[in-house]
């Protein structure tokens, strides 16, 4: 009996293309979600460690560097992640029911993420060349970013894990049944 199945779930043929918001079975905004959600929380681990370590050691003022290009990158992806969800946001969801709300209240918080990392990174690189290791005041934005960052990210799993926001569900499909024949998009 085969144990694997590879190419069904990376094939994109037989999927209709929807722009921005990927194909069929395949979304575009929940990858680019993991990378920033990711970055802004290692990031404030990075600078409580920092911040433990004080200016006294070195190695503070490489953790706070780390904290630095971190947040930089999850900002960056964190565009592509903005941009995708608005466009789901646009065409996949109407206004009057819970989903939509839900919607409204992870944008709301990701959006305030957006601007406090923002803040954040124009923080540090303000004190970049100067700071032997991350200030207090810095982790705690850092920590805030952190903590509703995994807050929204919770409302997007919601979405996604109890309301079925844009899944295509299997239902009753063939993979579920004992089969040596793999179920490839678009076929029976």
């Amino acid at each position: 009996m085969r144990k694997f199945s590879v190419r069904p779930a990376i094939t994109l043929r037989g999927r209709k293309f929807k722009g921005l918001r990927g194909w069929a079975g395949k979304p575009s905004h929940p990858p680019f979600t993991d990378f920033p959600v990711a970055a802004y929380v290692l990031a404030a681990v990075f600078d409580v460690i920092s911040v433990v370590g004080g200016s006294s050691h070195s190695w503070a003022g490489e953790f706070f560097h780390a904290a630095t290009y971190v947040f930089i990158g999850g900002a960056a992806v964190s565009l592509l992640a903005a941009l995708t969800g608005w466009w789901d946001w646009l065409k996949s969801s109407q206004p009057g029911n819970q989903a939509r709300r839900t919607i409204n209240t992870h944008a709301v918080i990701m959006i305030t993420v957006t601007v406090l990392a923002l803040a954040d990174i124009a923080w540090r690189l303000n004190v970049y060349h100067s700071a032997s290791c991350t200030g207090v005041g810095l982790a705690v934005l850092s920590a805030v970013v952190a903590i509703l960052v995994s807050l929204g990210a919770t409302y997007g799993g919601t979405l996604v894990f109890d309301y079925g926001f844009n899944v295509e569900t299997a239902g009753d499909h063939p993979v579920w049944h004992t089969s040596e024949d793999d179920v490839f998009p678009g076929h029976e």
